[in-house]
């Protein structure tokens, strides 16, 4: 990275410290062992110390499982190997260095396109990201997935300006596919996005379109040969064909309780809900208050919600029966209003999870919304939300500048494909959580680098000199 001066050096390290103090800052005082993160652990423990990828649930040893795709637990068992098993701090600590790898990134690949104004602003706002620097304090996938964000655009440029071709950015940009896919299943839309829009590169510079093409498609099948050893594993060991994981999270034999989704599909938005309805079921009881009013289109259609939630409480077990009136429950609401079940509530999903404050790693109650009880919390919950709007605001008018200012198309394009194609997949899901929209970070992150580009000097490709005064 060619920063240029003494002075930005010394910028770019008070951004990085600032960037390590506040993720350490989050590991100290706001950790988050719990969930999928004890999930993630106990498969790669099993894995290093019995040689199953699998949970410790029988006398008999592990029993392998296929719920959750092997990049983290790796990630975890390499660490582990090092650190000893559960000693998940010193993973968080790596993670802090992940994420800040992540900062330079984003902010190199502004520089080049906007400038070293633009690029060290970013660096500082990525930084001091309060949200990114959240999650490294919890060990789960959303650390390393920005890092594969980051890596496959900023790789993308670099191997542009390399002369497309074969060359080293290649290689980092098939890894970093790949290894998006191993963590997350849906990261595949990552490689979606990036792989057309490299051959869009190839295309455009038709002088080498053999020459450059083909190493294009050498990545994009490098991207898909990690899945092939775990599409084997699990048809030996399940008699399956999964290449990716469930949807529902569920190994073979587990019974899915699709009615009791589609009934929650059918009114589900916030968070809160997320947590104490959609989470409990088969595990915890659930309490029809939880259950805002929206939920029922008649008195009738109340008491049979609450006679249901009543019988599951008495063991906190699903039953085909309980499951099959709940699935009544969600016939009746979908014909009632299907534009509320197809379209309305998916969106307003969607809404919440790129809109709603964050707070959800923290000690915030989950309706942070009500003032009277406990009002210090509602307005800092209400701060946090201003500032994830300015991120978002500050992301869409960069795009915008560059857009308006001439942009290169093709990594453009790219980047808005990624968050289009996530926003569709995001639409298609039960339940709202705010980390998914994550990963729309490292992308608005650069599009804001835009908006700090001196006057005059332009914004279309490499700016000229990214030089201004002061």
């Amino acid at each position: 990275m060619q920063w240029e001066g003494r002075k930005a050096g010394v910028r770019i390290a008070a951004a990085l410290a600032a960037g390590l103090a506040l993720r350490l800052f989050f590991v100290v005082h706001a950790p988050r062992i719990a969930g999928d993160t004890l999930v993630y652990g106990d498969i790669a423990k099993n894995w290093m110390q019995h040689g199953v990828y699998g949970f410790a649930q029988t006398p008999h040893g592990p029993a392998p499982t296929l719920i959750r795709l092997p990049g983290y637990p790796l990630f975890l068992a390499l660490w582990f190997a090092v650190f000893g098993a559960d000693h998940y701090t010193a993973v968080m600590v790596v993670q802090c260095v992940v994420d800040l790898a992540t900062c330079l990134l984003v902010a190199d690949l502004a520089r080049r396109l906007f400038g070293r104004r633009a690029g060290l602003a970013v660096l500082w706002l990525a930084a001091l990201c309060p949200f990114t620097a959240n999650y490294v304090a919890a060990p789960l996938t959303e650390t390393l997935s920005l890092l594969c964000i980051a890596v496959a655009f900023y790789g993308m440029e670099r191997w542009r300006a390399a002369g497309l071709g074969w060359n080293g950015w290649l290689w980092g940009i098939a890894g970093a596919l790949a290894y998006a896919v191993l963590l997350r299943p849906e990261q595949g839309l990552l490689a979606a996005a990036v792989i057309p829009a490299m051959l869009w590169m190839v295309w455009r510079d038709r002088r080498e379109v053999l020459r450059a093409g083909v190493p294009v498609l050498v990545a994009a099948v490098c991207v898909v040969l990690p899945l092939v050893p775990w599409t084997v594993r699990n048809w030996r060991t399940f008699h399956v064909f999964e290449p990716l994981a469930p949807r529902y999270a569920t190994d073979p034999a587990e019974e899915v309780p699709l009615g009791f989704q589609r009934w929650f599909r059918s009114w589900g938005i916030e968070f809160a809900s997320t947590e104490e309805v959609y989470w409990n079921w088969d595990s915890a009881p659930i309490d029809i208050a939880d259950v805002p009013t929206r939920a029922f289109d008649t008195e009738e259609q109340y008491g049979r919600a609450a006679a249901l939630l009543s019988e599951y409480n008495k063991d906190t077990k699903a039953t085909p029966v309980l499951d099959a009136g709940f699935e009544s429950l969600a016939r009746e609401r979908i014909a009632n209003d299907p534009m509320r079940y197809y379209v309305a509530l998916p969106a307003a999903r969607l809404l919440d999870m790129a809109l709603r404050p964050r707070t959800e790693m923290m000690e915030i109650d989950l309706e942070w919304w009500r003032w009277s009880r406990h009002p210090g919390q509602t307005a800092f919950a209400g701060a946090y939300a201003l500032v994830n709007l300015a991120y978002l605001v500050l992301g869409g008018l960069g795009m915008w500048r560059w857009r308006r200012s001439g942009w290169d198309a093709p990594l453009a394009w790219s980047m808005i494909a990624f968050v289009v194609l996530r926003c569709a997949m995001l639409l298609t899901l039960d339940n709202a959580e705010p980390r998914y929209t994550l990963e729309f970070f490292p992308v608005l992150l650069v599009w804001s680098g835009a908006v700090f580009v001196c006057r005059g000097s332009g914004v279309s490709g490499v700016a000229r000199s990214g030089r201004c005064r002061g």
